[in-house]
């Protein structure tokens, strides 16, 4: 079974009994009895919010059912696509866009939606332009945006600075004179997933901005040779090891996993003074941290400057949206009821609410005022303003690279903090699979 990131109390808590079952394997790839199916992530409070809007479509239709499935992320990542190559693919696909769904749409795996936003134009209209980016292959829209907009974050724990009586760094050179005042402390400067990997990939995606600029990911995803062996990169790559060199990551973050939230749990218990994770990180410390959140411990910020670098502090990096896509196996009455919910079972009223709610930003135009009156207030301001005044947002670059390359840089990322190859050896990894 796919457990639930928080507990299977919880899980029995916030997902319908049909969804719990499913999730161990009572529901196949292509459906029951003509009903729809839909796989997403589990973990709380997000997998709440999914399950009250499958509930909420299936009430309204009685006569057109959506089967739900939920799995802990990384697990999922795997499922998805072996489920989509061997033609048992769900109805809805939910996933991040990018490099991956062009992968998909490439091989004739999802539906042109294109079509169906011409036919259904208020839909289009009532999200942010900026999502639709990463929806889009070769000027054709591939998924429906959804969801919420979740920049990469600078969270820090006000409690553990002014123990240490130190100040939030303002640039690189801040972060490194601050880890060894907190290791003399005994509190790990940074929490890290690093068992994960792509939390570990976030360091390199702000890194290579602040320092090189947006152009030096992009010559990357654009297949120029030798993109990542740029000096910029090289100087990025560099950087992050000498923050690992320097004990700035908890001890043992090789094996700790972020499905488990166990890295957010270092930062809220004041174990660990720091924490780069996506804005989704919130609601979870809200929900998992006592009073953490509420009794105004948490500090966050956008990644500060690196002295002598390219990149615009207005950038950042990370999710404009989740994506929901239309497998083209299904048939023509699963594609109408996954189409169906696309129009009025996604970002209803009820949805958007409870996104707010959880401290998020949901991708749906005209919220400002709901945003303005949440208890979530302050971070949600930050969180809007963070993506609708960035000069560039770059997707996350496993989501923006082809499966093949995502792979590649992972595993590369690893060895990276692990230390077991160089800024080099690790350009020449990416440089492979990347060239074109």
């Amino acid at each position: 079974m796919a457990l639930s990131r928080r507990t299977l109390l919880g899980l029995a808590a916030a997902v319908p009994v049909s969804a719990a079952l499913a999730a161990c394997g009572g529901s196949s790839g292509p459906g029951k009895g003509g009903a729809a199916t839909y796989w997403y992530l589990n973990g709380q409070p997000q997998e709440g919010v999914r399950a009250g809007a499958v509930d909420a479509f299936n009430k309204a239709h009685p006569d057109t059912q959506i089967e739900d499935t939920t799995y802990q992320n990384d697990a999922y990542k795997t499922k998805i696509k072996t489920a989509i190559g061997a033609g048992q693919a769900p109805t809805v696909i939910w996933g991040w866009g990018g490099g991956t769904l062009r992968a998909y749409a490439e091989a004739g795996q999802v539906e042109d939606l294109t079509p169906w936003f011409d036919e259904n134009p208020d839909v289009k209209k009532g999200l942010f332009p900026s999502s639709f980016g990463a929806a889009t292959v070769d000027g054709r829209i591939y998924a429906m945006p959804c969801e919420t907009v979740q920049p990469i974050i600078l969270y820090y724990n006000k409690r553990v600075f002014d123990r240490v009586k130190v100040d939030p760094p303002e640039t690189w050179d801040d972060i490194m004179a601050l880890v060894p005042k907190f290791n003399a402390k005994g509190v790990a400067p940074f929490a890290l997933g690093g068992q994960s990997r792509w939390t570990n990939m976030m360091w390199l995606e702000f890194l290579f901005d602040r320092i090189g600029g947006p152009e030096v990911f992009q010559a990357a995803i654009e297949g120029e040779k030798n993109a990542w062996s740029h000096p910029d990169a090289i100087k990025a790559l560099t950087a992050l090891q000498d923050l690992v060199k320097a004990d700035g990551f908890v001890k043992g973050f090789s094996s700790i996993t972020a499905d488990s939230n166990a890295d957010q749990a270092l930062l809220y218990t004041d174990r660990a003074a720091m924490m780069l994770h996506g804005a989704w990180s919130y609601g979870i410390q809200k929900a998992d941290g006592g009073d953490f959140v509420s009794s105004d411990s948490l500090g966050f910020m956008t990644f500060p400057a690196v002295e002598g670098g390219k990149g615009d502090l207005s950038n950042t990096v990370g999710n404009p949206a989740q994506y929901l896509s239309v497998s083209a196996k299904a048939s023509a009455e699963q594609k109408k009821i996954a189409k169906d919910f696309f129009a009025t079972g996604v970002l209803q009223e009820e949805e958007v609410k409870q996104w707010i709610g959880n401290g998020s930003v949901p991708i749906r135009l005209g919220t400002e005022k709901l945003l303005a009156a949440s208890d979530n207030a302050e971070f949600l301001q930050f969180t809007y303003d963070i993506a609708s005044k960035a000069k560039v947002f770059v997707q996350s670059w496993d989501q923006a690279l082809s499966p093949t390359a995502a792979e590649t840089l992972l595993d590369s990322i690893v060895k990276l903090f692990q230390l077991s190859i160089s800024p080099q050896q690790f350009a020449s990894n990416l440089n492979a699979v990347t060239a074109a």
